[in-house]
């Protein structure tokens, strides 16, 4: 499981610094996760990196919109 997070984690700090790569996860996230890793993984396994990618960019996303929003009301 240590390994799943690791590779999540670098792929959303790739998506994060890499506008380039984030639109190619937008547009093939399967591909642009294999291109990262280096390897081909089978297709269960891939598909639990894209999601928990997805998930971990969708609750970055949120901390942020949360950390202004508790900007304005100070």
């Amino acid at each position: 499981m240590d390994k799943l997070k690791k590779m999540i984690n670098e792929i959303v700090d790739k998506i994060k610094s890499d506008k380039g790569f984030a639109s190619k996860f937008k547009s093939d996230p399967i591909k642009a996760v294999e291109s990262v890793l280096g390897v081909d993984l089978p297709d269960d396994q891939i598909n639990k990196v894209v999601d928990g990618v997805k998930a971990k960019v969708s609750l970055d996303n949120a901390g942020d919109l949360l950390s202004k929003a508790k900007g304005l009301f100070k």
